[in-house]
């Protein structure tokens, strides 16, 4: 990510003040996932004659059934805001931010979907479930322009996994519910009604979504990544904004839109660079107002030389089982491929031509990625660094928005000659502030390095910002 660059690293050290740089979204990657003996349950609206009037009415039945599925997020992020005098010798205290959000269980095994917004930038993240159980969470994917993320728990038993709808035959004026973590009162319940469909939305000159549903179904702060379901409780929609100063006024991204983008986030291609070669379709039917939706999964493309295509899938088959996971939706089929290693044989059951066919399908490892940013700048500098927020480098100077931790130098390194030792934080290479390792590296890639050298470098040592000199880089 290229970054921004300063007028000068020693004005800016003068001055107390870096002028924003890019910033790199980290992403964490699943390193375990328990086994569990069952496959996870599957939470469903009941299918009987309720009778309107009734206390126990349709929204209560649908609470009852799906909170289980639901989960609350709690989340902490440190801000430093800046003070009305940027040159001001004062220090900038940081201040530790409390968000809430809500997140719908896809996965049994801890895979949470939720919205992008509610897990950026964040430094700690905790989910709490129906029955007051808490987990750690982190993220595993995001999609910024979609406004979705993946994160993951690690449960002691199998989530139960709420059923998908389909937004395509919402009508105006039919009832929706709401469950979420609003204003932080976990698993609150609300209704209203579907008040327009396809509501495109501008929340600021940089953020705005497209095709929203618009509903009366009170939405506060906290219901973020939360379900909007219909009566037979199907989800129908992902809550996301709300009207500020309006009554009554939310919005929720279709699900219809959610859910190719969804499969994506929990897909292997996306986690573990795996792929399978398939491009899938999903669509939906309904037999009739008051039925449940059929949601089927037909194969759109297969790429050629694919493991899909030597499994011998063909264009128009319609996915039924990935081995014991039942195939609804993409993501179903993407969640039936979780954990599952290359040169594995995976059983797959499709639908063609109104006959069953069983196929195997062995995953291959994708085209071999390129080095990790961080091994690049180990192998040219000798150091590993992690980010580290405001607060740790606030002593040497109150305008910094953070830095690089030194976690280790290697001996005789670049860096090493330099002077640059375990446990500073380095804040700025020549012209620029370094807040990720893309900025170290757009540094260092740079076609005018060499033109660079001596290399000024600036670190946070013992509460001081001190500065060297790094005279080579291979």
């Amino acid at each position: 990510m290229r970054s921004v660059t300063l007028s000068s690293v020693i004005r800016l050290a003068r001055r107390r003040l870096l002028v924003p740089a890019g910033l790199a979204a980290a992403v964490g990657l699943v390193a375990f996932t328990p086994a569990f003996s069952e496959p996870p349950p599957q939470a469903t609206a009941g299918e009987r004659e309720l009778t309107p009037g009734k206390r126990r009415d349709q929204v209560v039945d649908v609470y009852d059934r799906l909170k289980a599925s639901v989960v609350n997020i709690h989340s902490e992020r440190t801000v430093t805001a800046p003070g009305d005098d940027p040159f001001s010798r004062q220090p900038v205290q940081p201040q530790r931010v409390n968000g809430m959000g809500t997140g719908i269980v896809l996965d049994g095994r801890g895979y949470i979907l939720t919205n992008f917004h509610v897990v950026d930038d964040v430094s700690s993240l905790r989910i709490r479930l129906h029955d007051g159980t808490g987990h750690t969470a982190r993220v595993v994917s995001t999609d910024k322009e979609a406004d979705l993320a993946l994160i993951k728990v690690d449960p002691v038993k199998a989530l139960p996994v709420i059923g998908l709808g389909t937004s395509a035959d919402l009508m105006v004026g039919e009832p929706v519910i709401a469950i979420g973590n609003a204003f932080g009162y976990e698993h609150s319940v609300t209704d209203g009604r579907v008040s327009f469909k396809g509501r495109d939305v501008s929340l600021n000159k940089d953020m705005g979504y497209k095709g929203l549903i618009q509903t009366s179904a009170p939405i506060n702060p906290g219901n973020s990544g939360g379900p909007l379901l219909n009566v037979l409780g199907e989800v129908v929609g992902v809550n996301v904004a709300i009207r500020a100063g309006a009554q009554n006024i939310g919005f929720a991204l279709q699900i219809d839109a959610v859910i190719p983008r969804a499969a994506d986030l929990i897909g292997v291609r996306r986690r573990s660079g795996i792929r399978h070669g398939l491009v899938l379709r999903d669509a939906a039917t309904r037999e009739s107002t008051e039925s449940h939706a059929k949601r089927v999964v037909s194969v759109e493309q297969v790429e050629s030389n694919s493991p899909a295509a030597v499994a011998g899938f063909k264009i128009g088959d319609v996915l039924d089982h990935v081995d014991d996971v039942t195939v609804f939706t993409s993501i179903d089929f993407e969640r039936g491929l979780i954990d599952r290693p290359t040169g594995q044989k995976i059983p797959v059951r499709v639908k063609r031509n109104g006959a069953a066919a069983d196929l195997e399908l062995v995953l291959q490892a994708g085209p071999k990625a390129p080095p990790a940013a961080g091994d690049a700048v180990w192998k040219r500098l000798g150091v590993k660094v992690a980010p580290v927020g405001a607060e740790s480098v606030a002593k040497a100077n109150p305008q910094l928005r953070g830095g690089l931790q030194v976690v280790d130098v290697a001996l005789g390194s670049v860096a090493a000659t330099a002077g640059i030792q375990k446990g500073d934080v380095l804040v700025g290479l020549h012209l620029w502030e370094t807040l990720n390792i893309d900025n170290v590296t757009f540094v260092l890639n740079h076609k005018d390095l060499s033109t660079f050298l001596p290399l000024k470098y600036f670190v946070a040592r013992d509460g001081k910002l001190k500065d060297g000199w790094i005279t080579s880089v291979p």
